[in-house]
């Protein structure tokens, strides 16, 4: 295999990653601050959706982007009130959505099924760094969207480990109690989490409808929302590591994609399937690693805070 085409499959794997890197990025958020969301795969479905239809019906791939964040944000905001203001279990309530999710992407969704978009994001070559050998190629020949998901993980792993409100949201998913001690409301730091966390899954999954794959058809998420959360566990809630891990998931779905290409003769469902098979043998990595140790979990992960009890 040549230098020119493993560059081409980690260029196409940095383009298969980003979505799961958006959603995985706004599962560390929500995580982080305590609150368990499985509902990332109906928030990417509803975002794709939104997405795509914004985009066609105004024609300005900016704004359907901006719909597809307020709508994920919605999603979250949804799951936030279900959470954190009522104590409805996280696991039930993300599940609800998830599948509420996928029902009304498929309903709003219906008519525009084979519809040409009327725009995508394209590739836009960054003066000086996109020629840089190799790393220009894969990393500054890609488009907007790419570029602001590198922006957003230096700026969530600065806020986390930099400055006070990251120290916060740290402490929401470690120890709510002291936080409220110290007189901040630990329930508006969830909600934040909760609603940033929906804002960017619905972003992860307009990237799918608008420059992944530009178009719409249901389910076109196709498990990506899962992976995010899987992968979150993989980095260790940390929004570097969830940048490798998404990255590479992308590789690894790239490879399948480019052994197609080239003919290999191996089942074209074996090739699909090597992402998911590889995220479930980093799972079993991950946990067996960590079994005995809960490390980078935070502690309140899921456990509802009741002000009265602390």
């Amino acid at each position: 295999m040549s230098i020119a085409y493993i560059i081409a499959i980690l260029t196409t794997g940095v383009v298969a990653g980003t979505p799961i890197l958006y959603a995985s990025l706004g599962e560390v958020i929500c995580e982080r601050a305590g609150i368990l969301n499985l509902g990332v795969e109906g928030m990417m479905l509803v975002g794709a959706v939104t997405g795509f239809s914004v985009c066609t019906s105004t024609g300005s791939l900016w704004i359907g982007l901006l719909a597809a964040i307020v709508v994920g944000g919605l999603m979250g905001l949804l799951h936030a009130l279900l959470t954190i203001t009522f104590h409805a279990n996280q696991v039930a309530c993300g599940v609800a959505l998830t599948i509420f999710g996928t029902g009304l992407s498929a309903y709003l969704g219906k008519s525009f099924v084979g519809v040409p978009p009327a725009a995508s994001f394209q590739a836009v070559h960054l003066p000086l760094l996109s020629g840089i050998p190799a790393i220009g190629k894969i990393f500054f020949q890609q488009d907007m969207m790419v570029y602001l998901s590198y922006i957003l993980v230096a700026v969530v792993a600065f806020v986390f480990y930099k400055t006070k409100a990251g120290l916060l949201v740290r402490a929401a998913g470690e120890n709510p109690s002291a936080v409220d001690a110290q007189g901040h409301s630990i329930f508006l730091v969830r909600y934040v989490c909760v609603i940033m966390g929906g804002m960017l899954a619905g972003a992860g999954g307009a990237y799918l409808s608008l420059a992944f794959s530009p178009s719409w058809t249901e389910n076109m998420s196709a498990g990506r929302g899962w992976i995010a959360i899987a992968l979150v566990i993989f980095a260790v809630w940390d929004p570097l590591r969830a940048l490798a891990g998404a990255y590479l998931f992308g590789v690894i779905n790239s490879l399948g994609l480019h052994l197609q290409a080239l003919g290999v003769m191996i089942p074209s469902y074996f090739l699909q399937m090597l992402p998911y098979v590889f995220t479930l043998l980093v799972l079993i990595l991950t946990t067996a690693q960590t079994r005995h140790r809960r490390a980078g979990t935070p502690a309140a992960l899921g456990v509802p805070y009741l002000r009265e009890e602390r």
